[in-house]
């Protein structure tokens, strides 16, 4: 029951890919799909979907990214949805971020909205509408008061309460 005789062989560990480069001087026209982990340190125009996504500080990504973990030093412009943003000081990102974890460095640049969403990764359909919902409370909020055509400057009767004070 005790004895030595029998050993068994510890279970074995998934080996982690190493991570797909795109060096700088590449672009790249077109999405791009990986079940693994990206750097990015070129030119990309297309949405690009990872799991691990790194987007160098001379990088930019034009289209929407969505990874697990996003870690942003260079450009995006487009919606990143992950489960983790972290944002570097040289980061810049002209886009909505839908997220459960947000980590944003002193010098980071953000143009747009930053949600906390469960499953961001999983829910774009659901994100779309809440940001379309959003974008129309906004507008509706920001619509100027009604014109309201001033008395002339002669005849303060029309304003109320003041032709009765100076009678």
């Amino acid at each position: 029951m005790f004895s030595n005789s029998k050993k068994t062989n510890p279970p074995a560990v998934a080996k982690l890919a190493p991570p797909s480069i795109l060096s700088a001087g590449l672009t790249v026209n077109g999405d791009l799909h990986s079940d693994g982990e990206v750097q990015i340190d070129c030119l990309v125009n297309g949405d690009v979907t990872a799991v691990r996504l790194a987007v160098g500080e001379n990088a930019k990504v034009v289209g929407e990214v969505v990874a697990e973990h996003v870690l942003i030093r260079g450009e995006v412009v487009g919606r990143i949805r992950a489960k983790s943003v972290e944002l570097d000081k040289t980061a810049k990102v002209r886009g909505d971020i839908w997220h459960e974890l947000l980590s944003i460095a002193a010098g980071a640049k953000i143009e747009g909205l930053c949600k906390f969403a469960e499953n961001p990764r999983d829910n774009a359909a659901k994100l779309s509408v809440v940001a379309n919902s959003d974008a129309a409370e906004a507008a509706a909020a920001e619509k100027p008061a009604k014109a309201v055509k001033p008395a002339s400057s002669g005849d303060i009767s029309a304003l109320p309460g003041l032709a009765r004070a100076t009678s």
